[in-house]
């Protein structure tokens, strides 16, 4: 079913085959996220949501994303704190039943680095740059900054940006494995195209129910694992993958 977001501000989206395109548009402030792109975000969600599919986050004029909208941000409480505005967004988008793609250029920082923390992959230009500088505002990155950031490049580094503001260039990220390939910036988004064709590649069952149990606790396991293969066994694309190898390695 087709859905329509041309009432969009602050997102602009692209339906490519099997691939959902969300670009970050709000230029005339770096693409803070401010409460639209928010809600926004939500609306694209609910759309990958009830229509599985790859997709891509990239940014606008050689930036990704600022930040949090620093205007907005100033005037939340204790209460909007409580409700996690930006923290709910990511987790959702981390959940998506496909991959996403995030990829950088220019600032990822502060909740446009959580943003693309959200995302399966990640990848950037060498003039990308990473970083969490919310505790020199006063606050912390609390939107999946401590412990996704911990996660992707480990705990010494994590706390280096987090508590004395580093900031990572594309070709540092890429060497932390905080991205899996840099590339120069006009050819940024077909770098991060070709990863989309990979995944594409595969079966989409398989990597939909792989992804949930890569996300599941560890004490999950290994049960989770067998009965996510129990659902897999059973699957027709297993069945005729696995004639399509076997007829290929009779030639």
């Amino acid at each position: 079913m087709a859905t329509s977001f041309n009432h969009f501000t602050a997102l602009e989206t692209e339906q490519r085959e099997d691939l959902f395109v969300i670009r970050l548009s709000r230029p005339e402030v770096k693409n803070a996220i401010d409460q639209t792109m928010v809600d926004e975000l939500h609306e694209v969600c609910s759309h990958l949501e009830n229509n599985p599919q790859v997709a891509l986050i990239v940014g606008t004029e050689g930036i990704f994303a600022s930040g949090a909208d620093i205007a907005q941000l100033r005037q939340r409480r204790r209460a909007d704190a409580l409700r996690g505005i930006n923290n709910t967004i990511f987790h959702r988008i981390s959940q998506l039943p496909m991959p996403v793609i995030a990829a950088v250029d220019g600032y990822a920082l502060g909740g446009g680095l959580e943003l693309a923390l959200a995302a399966d992959f990640r990848v950037a230009t060498a003039r990308a740059k990473f970083g969490q500088p919310e505790t020199g505002l006063g606050i912390m990155a609390a939107a999946g900054g401590t412990w996704r950031l911990r996660a992707a490049v480990g705990e010494p580094l994590a706390r280096e940006i987090l508590l004395a503001g580093r900031i990572l260039s594309g070709a540092e990220a890429l060497a932390y494995q905080l991205v899996t390939a840099v590339a120069e910036p006009a050819a940024l988004e077909d770098e991060a195209l070709a990863l989309a064709a990979r995944i594409a590649k595969q079966d989409p069952l398989a990597v939909r129910i792989t992804k949930s149990v890569l996300a599941m606790p560890e004490g999950a396991h290994p049960q989770v694992d067998n009965l996510a293969q129990a659902i897999l066994f059973e699957s027709e694309a297993k069945f005729d993958r696995m004639q399509a190898f076997l007829d290929r390695k009779k030639k």
